[in-house]
């Protein structure tokens, strides 16, 4: 299935599940083996107004004898699409792994611009800090991972402290796939729309936030991600350790910017290490 793209398996999915109102990957998801060692415990539950602020939260099925780490797993979608939904594999996958895992939604365009999206997702992060212990996690411990336009939000999360203030303590790291974290100039209708208001625009950037407070960095990107040109990795990369920070960029050849993601689905761990990649990271660097 190398040269097959998953993108297209997930198209073709939707057709065939005659799902005319779904996105590939919610379809995609639907169709997907879940990992058993794994499961939802509380769905739709509120961290602010309105139905663009609910998330998910999975967790292992066996208990632990201590709190667990928690992931907060953001999904892109061009800032303007996407729901948790889609991300079941995902985030089944990650709570097998041993972490309590949460999915939230968020505003997308053209409801909100910059910095609206990032807020949600900074409140989603507020409401774990202080709710993850009824659900068996540590809300002292939590690795932010996104993919695309949530590996943006992630990472603006970890590196620009105006957004978590004091609860960025927590965040003991953050994984990015796919990212972008240096796109200037704005280029294209996707990015002015989130961003083109703003008034200066280097500070929408995560580069610029690149300094020595910044959390240790995984940065995961397709080597055949046309996209989000895999730059935004290597650059950013490059300016954290340049400021001290541990950062490990991994470049995997032959994947594609859906592929990265669709990377951590049981039937597609073959193509790629990802979920590996970001489980053993995590592990890490929550002492786990």
């Amino acid at each position: 299935m190398t040269k097959l793209t998953l993108a297209g398996v997930a198209v073709l999915m939707c057709g065939a599940l005659v799902a005319a109102a779904c996105s590939p990957l919610r379809a995609f998801d639907t169709v997907m083996p879940k990992d058993g060692a794994s499961r939802l415990v509380a769905a739709d539950v509120p961290y602010g107004e309105g139905p663009r602020r609910q998330l998910d939260v999975y967790a292992p099925v066996a208990g632990a004898h201590r709190p667990l780490p928690v992931i907060v797993f953001i999904y892109g979608g061009s800032w303007a699409n996407g729901t948790r939904e889609g991300y079941h594999f995902a985030a089944r996958a990650l709570s097998a792994a041993g972490f309590v895992t949460v999915v939230p939604d968020y505003r997308l365009v053209p409801e909100v611009r910059f910095p609206g999206f990032v807020q949600d997702c900074a409140a989603a992060v507020r409401w774990v800090r202080a709710h993850a212990g009824r659900y068996g996690g540590d809300p002292g411990r939590i690795v932010l991972v996104g993919h695309s336009a949530g590996a943006y939000n992630a990472a603006m999360l970890a590196l620009d402290p105006q957004f978590l203030g004091p609860d960025r303590a927590a965040i003991k790291g953050f994984a990015g796939l796919a990212g972008p974290y240096d796109f200037l100039p704005f280029n294209g209708k996707v990015v002015t729309d989130a961003f083109g208001a703003w008034p200066k625009p280097e500070e929408t950037q995560p580069i610029h936030y690149a300094d020595a407070s910044a959390p240790p960095v995984l940065l995961l990107h397709g080597g055949e991600d046309g996209t989000v040109w895999p730059k935004n990795s290597i650059n950013l990369d490059a300016r954290l350790r340049a400021a001290g920070v541990s950062s490990e960029l991994k470049v995997y050849r032959d994947l594609g910017h859906v592929g990265i993601v669709t990377a951590l689905a049981r039937p597609f761990r073959g193509e790629a290490p990802v979920l590996a990649d970001i489980t053993a990271f995590a592990r890490r660097v929550t002492g786990s």
